[in-house]
């Protein structure tokens, strides 16, 4: 009878270990299975609202740009139908040149509120000189929009007499010529005039003139430079005219043209300047910047009187149109002009889109004065929502403890087929079934449930231990009940995995063994013959030892003798001790 405790002792170990796994091992697949589809479907929808999102906005984007550029020049008073000319033109630029279509729109702002009194489409055309302007002389828009309010505010009178618009596509023309006549830049000509200011047109020079002499002298200087000694010369005549004996003004008192002056002084000095000359002009004008232009212009009188006479010519700014088409970069028009089309085409329904977006503006507002005249739904709402999201990470959380408890369960079910091995095999296999559970123990202390698992290894332990030592176990505890502490031990340990939210292990309680009397090794047997009220479960491991004896009895067709226990059935040839008859059941057992 000793193999026969030792044996039920194992089955009755062994699947009360087993009954609490499979029940933890249920629930962790359906609690993944759910928090997998919840994340693919929130990761699904998600992304299709992302995609739908950057669609609309990309389609939108660009209307929503010239939108936005637009009601900045709005807000200078700009008048709505001047605001869709203005719109237009700069779209129409922007393909042409290449250029960005909400620049150009804003540049035409700087423009608004450096020149008054524009009207009509004088805002748009003043945007079309300074962008093509820009372009040709390669300038950026802001330094030609500067350029463009400082020349009105010296040529003011004229650009009124000529109409703003006429006059401004002269200008550009004017510019662009001179930068391609001199050699110069943008830039330069807007530093010469800005030295300069006013003071050559309240001497009555005229633009071309002034043009003219400002682009000669940076041949050999800069543009700031120039309009420096402009100034000075100009500063200098009235004293220079008494002081030399000359008449350089008319009957009015307005100054001659410079190259009307320059002449005079020819005639006197003639085309070049000694050192003796030169003081005596330092003298008269006051300052060697004068001088030093005098000197320079003196020698070509004549270039400086063809160029006067060319840009006096130049009317309009086809100049200008034809030097931005040579510059222009063929594949930013592309681009543009993609950017041009979608916002042509949505910024027609940008209207109602706006107006729907500024009901789902205002409705903020509404929102807002609830959270103030409702503190306590607000409280709750918000509570829900931190517990929507809140409940989302413990899902994750679980799916992350399911995945490892994968893992656990892997290694246990590797270190079940070491405990279910021939005894002799058992003992070689401990070192294994340790380095197993140490590793799976590494990997699952980091989690909650990893304490669960190193439960059960422990009682996975305490199976092996009690296989091993059981002869020692029986003499030592014959007269206590250690195995009954043990069964209510499991029993307490099942009691705990049930805590878990979903888990639900039907309890039992451990077979009473209080060795050595015969009744608690029995009980266990006559559970099984009466079927299903143990609280093994049916088809456990017992069971399927019960089987694999009764199918082994049928295999052995001359039986020598034959113990018969119950249901159970094992043969053998020869006359076996008890303890051989224990080792014959293990080998045969599934």
């Amino acid at each position: 009878m000793a193999w026969m405790e030792k044996l039920m002792m194992q089955v009755a170990l062994v699947d009360q270990v087993t009954k609490p796994l499979q029940g933890i091992n249920s629930q962790i697949d359906k609690v993944s299975k759910a928090g997998r589809q919840g994340w693919s479907n929130m990761a699904m929808g998600a992304t299709t609202l992302a995609a739908g999102g950057m669609a609309i906005q990309s389609a939108l984007g660009p209307a929503i740009e010239m939108d936005r550029a637009l009601g900045e020049v709005a807000s200078l008073d700009v008048k709505k139908d001047v605001l869709g000319a203005l719109g237009r033109e700069a779209l129409a630029l922007s393909v042409k040149y290449g250029e960005s279509a909400t620049e150009i729109v804003r540049s035409s702002y700087d423009i608004q509120s450096a020149i008054a009194g524009l009207e009509g489409n004088e805002l748009p055309a003043f945007t079309r000189a300074s962008t093509t302007l820009a372009k040709a002389t390669k300038a950026d828009t802001a330094t030609i929009t500067n350029y463009m309010g400082t020349m009105y505010g010296i040529f003011e009178q004229q650009a009124k007499m000529m109409g703003k618009a006429n006059w401004v596509e002269d200008l550009a023309g004017k510019t662009a010529t001179a930068v391609q006549m001199f050699k110069t830049t943008g830039q330069g000509m807007a530093d010469a005039f800005g030295a300069i200011g006013a003071n050559a047109t309240a001497a009555g020079i005229s633009m071309d003139e002034q043009f003219a002499v400002l682009g000669q002298l940076q041949a050999t200087m800069s543009g700031g430079e120039a309009g420096t000694k402009f100034k000075s010369f100009l500063a200098g005549v009235g004293g220079a005219q008494k002081a030399l004996g000359m008449q350089f003004t008319d009957s009015a008192g307005n100054m001659l043209p410079v190259l009307t002056v320059l002449d005079k002084l020819k005639l006197r000095y003639g085309e070049t300047l000694s050192v003796a000359e030169g003081d005596e002009l330092k003298k008269a004008f006051g300052s060697d910047e004068a001088v030093a232009m005098i000197k320079l212009l003196m020698t070509n009188t004549k270039a400086l009187s063809t160029n006067i006479n060319a840009l006096a010519n130049t009317h309009g700014m086809g100049k200008a149109e034809q030097m931005a088409a040579s510059m222009t970069d063929q594949w930013q028009r592309v681009e543009q002009g993609w950017f041009a089309i979608r916002a042509a085409a949505f910024g027609v329904v940008l209207p109602a889109i706006n107006a729907v977006v500024g009901a789902f503006a205002d409705g903020a507002n509404d929102v807002l004065r609830w959270t103030h005249l409702f503190p306590n739904l607000t409280k709750v709402v918000s509570y829900a929502m931190l517990a929507i999201v809140g409940l989302s990470m413990v899902t994750g959380a679980w799916m992350l403890i399911a995945g490892i408890a994968k893992l656990a369960t892997l290694g246990l079910g590797i270190a079940w087929t070491v405990i279910m091995a021939p005894l002799n095999l058992l003992k070689a296999g401990m070192a294994s079934f340790r380095a197993i559970m140490l590793a799976v123990n590494i990997a699952m202390y980091a989690n909650p449930i990893g304490l669960i698992i190193a439960g059960i290894v422990l009682l996975i332990g305490a199976v092996a231990a009690v296989i091993y030592y059981w002869d020692d176990l029986k003499k030592t505890f014959s007269d206590w009940g250690v195995f009954q502490l043990l069964g209510k031990s499991i029993d307490w340990l099942i009691d705990k995995l049930n805590m878990i939210p979903g888990v639900n292990i039907e309890g039992g309680s451990m077979p009473d063994l209080n060795l050595p009397n015969p009744e608690n090794i029995n009980a266990p047997l006559a559970r099984y013959r009466q079927g299903g009220q143990s609280s093994i479960p049916s088809g456990g491991i017992g069971q399927q030892l019960i089987q694999a004896n009764a199918a082994a009895t049928t295999a052995n067709q001359k039986p020598t003798k034959a113990i018969h226990i119950g249901e159970v059935h094992m043969t053998s040839q020869n006359p076996m001790t008890p303890e051989q008859m224990a080792e014959n059941a293990w080998l045969e057992t599934p």
